[in-house]
């Protein structure tokens, strides 16, 4: 995959799993029985799967994950980083700056990953079916969605005649992960002061090339908020990854 950079979105300030990020980063946060941060696992994963450079887009608390990583031998791979820009807002503005300064140039597409999302998916497919198709992106989509409250059916005269507990539903749901050829990143700059990635490129994008899905039933997982991660099984994100990570580095 040598013609793919990741971009890997971990500037935010992360609101909603305030108030750890008041003292971290959010894709710092500690995870696994090691308690590594989440981005390492982030890092090994996309490394694994034959991607070998990625540009950090970073900006709240930048220097956590800079002092952390330097260059990226401790993951294998080669990094770089982009700071935020004040005259580019959203996560858009983050990536046409990257985009901007060069980090891109010579790679025909670009993996964009939004840092606090764990997934086992299967990355070479998905970027196999991304070329076959000739997708000016595509995005990783989950086949249904747990909702994180419980669902009440109501009959007559308003009387609850079952619960369901935090029930699958059957909605294609995008997971935060997504290939786009490099050169359309450059459409962000017409877009306005404030561009967001999924709300705003995507939809530009479906209105003038062909945009695919990437369906996937595989574990998915976004650690972004405090509930969320204070139930995480720790022992369980370990067996999913270190499986994922000795697998698919030797081939």
């Amino acid at each position: 995959m040598s013609s793919i950079k990741a971009a890997i979105l971990c500037g935010g300030q992360g609101s909603r799993l305030r108030p750890l990020t008041y003292y971290f980063q959010k894709t710092m946060l500690p995870i696994g029985r090691r308690q590594k941060p989440m981005l390492e696992y982030v890092l090994k994963y996309i490394r694994s799967s034959g991607i070998r450079e990625a540009t950090l887009l970073v900006g709240y608390k930048a220097e956590q994950i800079i002092n952390y990583f330097g260059g990226g031998s401790s993951v294998g791979m080669k990094l770089s980083y982009s700071r935020d820009s004040p005259k580019l807002e959203g996560n858009g503005g983050a990536l046409f700056n990257a985009f901007s300064k060069g980090l891109f140039d010579g790679y025909d597409d670009v993996l964009v990953y939004y840092s606090d999302i764990l997934t086992t998916l299967d990355l070479r497919k998905m970027v196999e079916e991304h070329r076959t198709h000739k997708n000016v992106a595509t995005l990783a989509v989950a086949s249904s969605y747990r909702l994180p409250v419980g669902v009440a059916h109501i009959g007559k005269d308003g009387v609850i005649e079952r619960m369901d507990e935090k029930p699958n539903i059957g909605l294609n749901v995008g997971i935060g992960i997504m290939l786009i050829k490099t050169a359309a990143i450059g459409q962000i700059t017409s877009m306005g002061p404030r561009v967001d990635i999924m709300g705003d490129l995507l939809k530009r994008l479906t209105e003038g090339g062909r945009v695919g899905s990437f369906v996937t039933n595989d574990f998915w997982l976004d650690l972004g908020s405090l509930d969320v991660y204070e139930k995480l099984d720790h022992g369980k994100i370990d067996e999913l990854f270190s499986s994922l990570i000795k697998v698919t580095a030797a081939r």
